[in-house]
């Protein structure tokens, strides 16, 4: 009979989760060369490589990516096993899989996510980021996780069968800090024509959006800034340095927060959100709270 040592496990599990042996071996207090020979033993018994290297970091290949899928369940299953023991169990809780979209503010993400937690039934929440489409797709077909939320359908050329259920969509908001907005807002939205501009990166069906939004009204701001982080767009939009647009759903909330102003409002252009699985008809409950949720509220 084989048996799997489960201190290989571990070391791989840490390392996958880190995403570098420098990090795991802060965490696990051992040497780098113990932590890449356990890894490396893992690998000879099981056959396959765990790990590629992708600049400084280890990505998952295929079969490490249901490794890990493997490993987290039973390290959880472990803990759940000492919590019962010592009489802190209550239960296991319903675990839900989430990959997110990197293009998705995290203010709208926790507006869509955020039903889950008034069910009667104790969810565990487990998010997965900075993960590319393609990467995405894949960890649906081996149940790594168990729905993705982005910003578009899954594309046509994906090896994967997934199913996009629309949740909705909404328009946009323009904030910017008091001073700067105060003077845009008086002929919005010819004033944001050389203005300075904030703008998501990539290549995002929302920086698609709004650059096509720019060209029907023949509007040229001044690009100062693109990034990827939606929060730190909306710190530089508060010290000053430009306008920046935000789904409208979430703009009290952003209003709030940070010492912005509204600009205008454009409901003719924003995004949409898709919830992507590879079911036709949704059955986890979380993720039909999450889709009911958005549809009749959030999006409505």
């Amino acid at each position: 009979m084989e048996w799997l040592n489960y201190h290989h496990l571990l070391y791989f599990w840490v390392v996958a989760k880190e995403g570098s042996i420098v990090r795991a071996a802060e965490e696990l207090s051992l040497a780098h060369p113990t932590i890449s020979g356990q890894i490396h033993r893992l690998e000879q018994v099981l056959g396959t490589k765990l790990f590629v290297k992708k600049g400084r970091n280890l990505v998952l290949t295929d079969a490490g990516r249901v490794a890990f899928r493997y490993a987290d369940e039973i390290f959880s299953l472990g803990r759940e096993f000492l919590d019962t023991v010592k009489g802190r169990g209550a239960g296991k809780p319903l675990r839900l899989t989430v990959g997110v979209s990197d293009v998705l503010a995290k203010s709208i993400v926790h507006r869509i996510l955020e039903p889950i937690f008034r069910l009667d039934e104790p969810i565990r929440l487990i998010c997965r980021e900075n993960r590319s489409m393609d990467t995405f797709m894949a960890d649906l077909a081996v149940h790594a996780v168990d729905v993705v939320l982005s910003d578009a359908p899954a594309g046509p050329g994906t090896s994967v069968r997934t199913f996009s259920h629309p949740l909705g969509g909404c328009g946009l908001s323009f904030l910017a800090a008091p001073a700067l907005a105060k003077v845009c807002a008086r002929k919005f939205p010819r004033s944001l024509d050389g203005v300075p501009f904030l703008l998501p990166g990539g290549d995002s069906t929302f920086r698609r959006a709004l650059n096509e939004w720019f060209d029907s009204k023949n509007i040229r701001p001044k690009i100062v800034g693109e990034m990827d982080d939606a929060a730190l767009t909306h710190t530089l939009g508060e010290a000053g340095l430009g306008i920046f647009a935000i789904p409208d759903v979430v703009e009290k909330e952003i209003l709030i927060r940070y010492k912005v102003a509204l600009v205008g409002r454009a409901k003719e252009v924003g995004q949409r959100f898709y919830a992507i699985s590879i079911e036709r008809k949704i059955n986890h409950p979380a993720v039909v709270a999450i889709c009911e949720t958005a549809r009749r509220h959030l999006f409505a």
